[in-house]
């Protein structure tokens, strides 16, 4: 027959991969498994009491729960802070039920997946502890295969309750390495960021984004509270490495700055100014216009009129075929902006369709200097400031009129 701490170890064994723990009926650890040893040192070989190694703060709520699990059979599912190797306290669920036998304590621990208080343990039924079994499966399956993701919890005073994930190894850390630590002490260097660290104890939701440990972080920030409506005792912190997308944003950025520019370049090709005599502008339109067009091209011609102190300036239309009641509209109120700048506004080259869309607004065309198509227009200009030089004053032809022949 097996001895009797051989039976014990199988049905431990049997039950759990977590880190696994006998115990004697006063709490006395008589074996762990090597990764129980691992996680709290060296105390574990020597029988150490659970409750010497358990936080001061927490040794009154462990012994509760330690007295229900003794009179109890099903199995009792509590939180402790249990002191590592290090001497840093980790915060621990355990799940603990008597051996068949009831010759012992059985139990396994794990980090808890977020800050719980410590209270007097109450007997959860089956489908209660399938229930925590399956989330911590799916926060393990989280941390383990989502490539990009940083998992922690802090508690109420910001320490570190688990630091899992894969991304943890890309920030130049192991995995768990925070646990124990304060956060204000992590991040001390920046006052500011301590500050603003105390605010996700409000209840708010938060998602930030910011950099650290050399890579680009998109972070969602989650209060935790012990039970529904209860007080915050704790932050869950999921971090999602975005350096690449965020690499990719910015290249797409410039690309779209880039097209912008080009988009510009173009827009002033095909509505260039030019000073064809002196005092005279002429502005040869091709294409379709449009509303934003029409109004780019007036603050560049009435910029231009002014620059260059021109006294007429063409609008040259025989290269547009279309345009809609809006923009012919606009194309009045540029006439009407260039008069009130002391020039003269001629319109060359109309097409039929724009002429018939134009008439249909049912403005006052009588003030409109129309030519028939640039070449017009210039001689128009020409005879007119001819004339002028030769001319009185008062003789002089004025803005909008139409030189004798």
């Amino acid at each position: 027959m097996e001895s009797a701490p051989s039976v014990l170890l199988g049905e431990l064994f049997a039950r759990s991969p977590d880190l696994l723990f006998i115990a004697s009926a006063d709490g006395a650890l008589l074996h762990g498994s090597g990764g129980l040893r691992e996680a709290l040192g060296p105390a574990v070989e020597g029988g150490a009491l659970l409750a010497d190694l358990a936080h001061p703060d927490d040794r009154a709520a462990l012994s509760a729960a330690w007295s229900t699990l003794l009179h109890r059979d099903e199995p009792v599912v509590f939180s402790v802070r249990l002191r590592d190797g290090g001497g840093a306290y980790r915060l621990l669920s355990c799940s603990a039920s008597r051996s068949s036998d009831r010759s012992a304590v059985l139990g396994s621990l794990r980090p808890a997946p977020a800050p719980a208080p410590l209270a007097v343990a109450t007997p959860m039924t089956g489908d209660e502890l399938s229930t925590l079994r399956l989330k911590a499966r799916i926060l393990d399956g989280l941390a383990e295969h989502v490539d990009p993701m940083t998992i922690w919890a802090l508690d109420r005073d910001g320490i570190y309750l688990y630091h899992d994930g894969k991304a943890v190894a890309k920030a130049g850390l192991k995995r768990g390495q925070h646990v124990g630590r304060s956060v204000y002490d992590l991040y001390a260097a920046t006052p500011e960021a301590a500050a603003d660290m105390r605010q996700w104890y409000d209840g708010q939701v938060r998602r930030a984004r910011g950099e650290a440990h050399g890579a680009d972080w998109d972070t969602w920030l989650i209060p935790l509270r012990s039970e529904p409506g209860g007080l915050i005792d704790g932050v869950l912190g999921v971090s999602l490495d975005v350096s690449d997308s965020r690499l990719v944003e910015n290249e797409l950025r410039i690309q779209l700055d880039q097209i912008a520019a080009q988009q510009k370049v173009i827009r002033d090709l095909s509505t260039p100014i030019i000073e064809v005599w002196d005092g005279v502008l002429t502005l040869p339109m091709v294409g379709t216009v449009d509303s934003v067009r029409t109004a780019e091209v007036m603050d560049s011609l009435l910029a231009q009129i002014v620059e260059k102190r021109a006294r007429f300036a063409i609008l040259d239309l025989t290269g547009v075929e279309v345009v809609d009641t809006k923009v012919a509209s606009h194309l009045i109120q540029l006439i009407t902006a260039i008069r009130l700048l002391g020039a003269d506004g001629i319109v060359a080259g109309i097409k039929p369709t724009v002429a018939q869309t134009m008439v249909a607004l049912g403005l006052d065309l009588s003030q409109l200097n129309t030519q028939r198509n640039l070449r017009a227009a210039l001689n128009y200009a020409i005879r007119a400031m001819t004339g002028a030089q030769g001319a009185s004053p008062a003789a002089r032809p004025t803005p909008g009129k139409k030189p004798a022949p």
